[in-house]
């Protein structure tokens, strides 16, 4: 009896020692401001502020089983075709803690406290506009890894996605994503390279329908995928990141390609709709009543019929070099006669993503 309750004991103390051991041990992380943070290895609870999509992408279908908390409305309230379809497949994701949205002022530390994350996964605007809350948030104890595929830097999107990778204990995966986003861009970069001609582009967020203007970019997102991809984008020195631009400096400036960027935004009925689960004819339809715009009939763009559409929660995302592609191949139609940046994205869900591809995601209005 002895024998058998000391051989109890032990056994109980050594788990605890294991357990221990296990949460005790940390990797550290470069994120995207080259900071070295100290994480557990492959930590088990995760609090998610942006960037989804790529938690799929990098940790495997199965990684929400490992998040805590997220900030709900940045995924369900702006992408909520793409929040349907996940939840869909994944249900799990619909009980996590919601911590609030940075962007509207709601972000909770006490809520995201109360979910107790071994780590926060933040993207780099939303480090930015927390300040102090993320220091109150590491005084806890609870590390912050920074991400940013806002910028649309080829760099930066290598470093979060090797964090990401090194966070969610699957630094080889997070390798092929990051040489695949490298290999595609840097293809697309030399086929520019060998093009003298670049198209004038408007870029414009479709998200409160053709009554109204809608933001454009300067050198980050869109703005800068279409510099990438061989064109000019006429936004790029009126706006430092993002914002409305007068509607009579698009007239003036005669853009000969316009690309509208859609969604599936909650409570916007005029909005160019893209996304899973939506048919083409729909996306084309809600893109129509832009061509009636004051003054649009006369723009070179509407007289060629280059008018285009694509997803925006495509960008800010790894796969957002398929669109990239898609903007190159829409202004140098030859140079990239070869590309079928729709087939890549279908391999790249088909690979790395939970569901398939299906939906509206890049077309040109006919």
């Amino acid at each position: 009896m002895y024998a058998r309750l000391v051989s109890s004991i032990s056994a109980f103390l050594m788990a605890i020692f294991l357990a221990t051991a296990a949460f005790a041990q940390t990797v550290t992380v470069t994120d995207v401001l080259d900071r070295k943070v100290e994480v557990p290895a492959k930590a088990e609870r995760i609090l998610v502020g942006f960037y989804f999509e790529d938690m799929f992408a990098v940790g495997g279908a199965d990684v929400y089983d490992r998040v805590v908390a997220i900030s709900r409305e940045a995924w369900e309230g702006w992408r909520n075709f793409q929040w349907k379809a996940y939840t869909a497949a994944v249900p799990k994701i619909t009980e996590i803690a919601d911590v609030g949205e940075v962007d509207g002022g709601t972000f909770s530390l006490e809520k995201a406290l109360a979910a107790r994350p071994q780590v926060a996964l933040f993207a780099a605007w939303q480090f930015s506009a927390l300040k102090d809350t993320i220091g109150r948030l590491e005084a806890a104890g609870v590390p912050v890894v920074v991400l940013d595929y806002n910028a649309q830097v080829v760099e930066k999107h290598v470093k979060s996605t090797l964090a990401l990778g090194t966070v969610l204990g699957q630094p080889e995966r997070a390798k092929r994503l990051a040489d695949m986003y490298e290999t595609a861009v840097a293809d697309v970069v030399a086929r520019v390279a060998k093009i003298k001609e670049r198209p004038k582009v408007h870029f414009e967020l479709a998200r409160k329908g053709a009554d109204e203007a809608g933001f454009s970019w300067g050198n980050v997102m869109w703005g800068r995928l279409v510099e990438v991809a061989g064109g000019q984008n006429i936004a790029k020195d009126q706006i430092a990141k993002w914002g409305p631009v007068n509607p009579e400096f698009v007239l003036a400036q005669n853009p000969e390609v316009v690309f509208l960027a859609g969604s599936g935004w909650v409570g916007k009925d005029k909005a160019v709709i893209m996304g899973p689960t939506v048919n083409v004819e729909d996306t084309h339809a809600r893109m129509k009543p832009y061509k009636q715009r004051p003054g649009w009939a006369e723009l070179d763009a509407i007289k060629s019929g280059k008018v285009f559409a694509v997803y925006h929660g495509g960008t800010r995302t790894i796969y957002d070099f398929t669109f990239l592609q898609f903007i190159a191949k829409s202004l140098h139609p030859e140079a990239f006669a070869d590309v079928d940046p729709q087939k890549n994205l279908e391999k790249y869900f088909e690979e790395f993503m939970p569901i398939p591809l299906k939906g509206a995601f890049m077309t040109q209005l006919p």
